[in-house]
């Protein structure tokens, strides 16, 4: 799963670039820097600060894949254009948002699997 999530997919960078809002100082070196804009916070950050995040997780929050296999318990035709979508299924996060949504996310998913053990 990490190699598949660490693929160099362009669409991504896309997502990114289409945040630039103009050029800025970098506050963390001073130098000048292309800004982009989070669509969670609204602060703008240099685009090394940016993430493409999924607007619908690459793993269901529910943890439900439809039809499984016994190799990792994922359903791969649904994983793949999931991780691999198009341009409007991903927004440009900071950092800390991107890792705000994504430790929500993981918690609703334990929940759902609490329940379902229970």
């Amino acid at each position: 799963m990490s190699q598949l999530r660490g693929g160099r997919w362009p669409v991504k960078f896309k997502a990114i670039d289409q945040a630039y809002v103009g050029d800025g100082i970098n506050p963390a070196t001073g130098r000048a820097c292309k800004l982009h804009e989070c669509v969670e916070c609204g602060e703008q950050f240099p685009k090394g600060q940016m993430q493409a995040d999924h607007i619908d997780p690459v793993v269901p929050l529910d943890g439900k894949w439809g039809e499984t296999t016994e190799w990792l318990g994922i359903n791969f035709n649904e994983l793949l254009p999931r991780l691999y979508c198009e341009l409007d299924k991903l927004q440009p996060l900071c950092k800390g948002c991107h890792k705000t949504k994504s430790a929500e996310e993981r918690k609703i998913r334990q929940q759902h699997k609490n329940k379902k053990e229970n």
